[in-house]
């Protein structure tokens, strides 16, 4: 469907960054903006499909291994 456009430390930072948010939601029960944080959800998705779509659309790539 989508080719991969994410490399490596991109993966690895999006990991990061999408753990970090699902962990704020998480830690933070009576925070007003905990719901803002399941947007973590998109960095982590697309950290482990290896695609952004937000990438394809601009003709961004990460990825060296072409």
């Amino acid at each position: 469907m989508f080719k991969n456009n994410v490399g490596s430390l991109d993966r690895i930072v999006r990991i990061v960054l999408g753990v970090a948010l699902l962990i704020a939601f998480f830690v933070f029960p009576d925070a007003p903006w905990r719901w803002a944080t399941l947007i973590g959800i998109v960095p982590l998705a697309t950290a482990l499909m290896g695609t952004c779509p937000i990438y394809s659309v601009l003709g961004l790539s990460s990825n060296k291994s072409k």
